[in-house]
């Protein structure tokens, strides 16, 4: 029989190969959410990319399931049609918008690594939705300054969802509350940062962890007194806070 210790070895490796980023504090109660809302309804074109993500040495860095669904169905509820992503990885939440957005929606996608975008490309191209991606390598901000520049684009997107950078998520947010419409959406992933914005200052923390935490803690202060937004944070995958343009 397992000692505790072998046991929760087993647990973070099997959390490591489905991209596990759970806040909560049950691995069983994580598995059981997995197991009986998300993997049932999980897209074969997402359970694929999702494996093909897993074998990869940075899978961490992967959107959670149960992340991918509610973001697909969040942009069902919204009814996006133009969206965009900054930060694509493998292409798993971009996959999930991909498939909820209409056959003549667009997104706009930027990823300063596209070697890793082409790992799952197959798939997005498997799925049929390929031709709904603009996909740009390179750092998003010049990419987001000219967009900024032609008024035409101001409040013509839907739903805009990052992961990227943290250092520049004020940056980001900056241009794109000028490009989302008005009661459209902004999605910031990663705002609880692996727990660490509630640890103390002498916690011990990754070194990751511990220099971008304090970019993550002015974002989330900046986006609490922002009074041209709604938010609501939420403790899926790594924390994700939705803010809805308001004006």
């Amino acid at each position: 029989m397992a000692n505790n210790g072998e046991k929760n070895q087993t647990e973070a490796g099997r959390h490591q190969e489905v991209g596990h980023k759970s806040l909560l504090q049950s691995d069983a109660l994580y598995q059981y959410i997995l197991e009986t809302s998300v993997y049932p309804r999980e897209h074969e074109a997402m359970k694929e990319l999702r494996e093909i993500t897993a074998k990869h040495p940075w899978n961490i860095m992967t959107t959670s399931a149960d992340e991918g669904q509610f973001l697909n169905m969040l942009l069902k509820l919204i009814n996006a049609k133009n969206t965009m992503e900054i930060g694509v990885y493998t292409g798993y939440s971009l996959l999930a918008t991909a498939l909820a957005i209409p056959e003549d929606g667009k997104i706009l996608a930027m990823d300063v690594n596209k070697e890793n975008y082409e790992l799952g490309f197959p798939v997005i191209k498997k799925a049929s939705v390929d031709h709904k991606i603009d996909f740009r390598e390179g750092p998003a901000l010049p990419v987001l300054d000219e967009l900024v520049k032609d008024e035409k684009n101001h409040g013509s997107y839907d739903f805009i969802f990052v992961d990227a950078d943290k250092d520049n998520y004020l940056n980001y947010h900056k241009r794109l509350i000028e490009l989302v419409k008005v009661g459209g959406v902004i999605g910031y992933d990663n705002t609880l940062w692996n727990g660490s914005v509630v640890a103390p200052p002498d916690a011990p923390l990754r070194k990751y962890v511990r220099y971008y935490r304090d970019f993550v803690l002015e974002l989330n202060k900046a986006l609490a007194v922002d009074p041209r937004i709604e938010i609501s944070m939420l403790p899926v995958g790594d924390g994700i806070t939705i803010c809805r343009r308001i004006k």
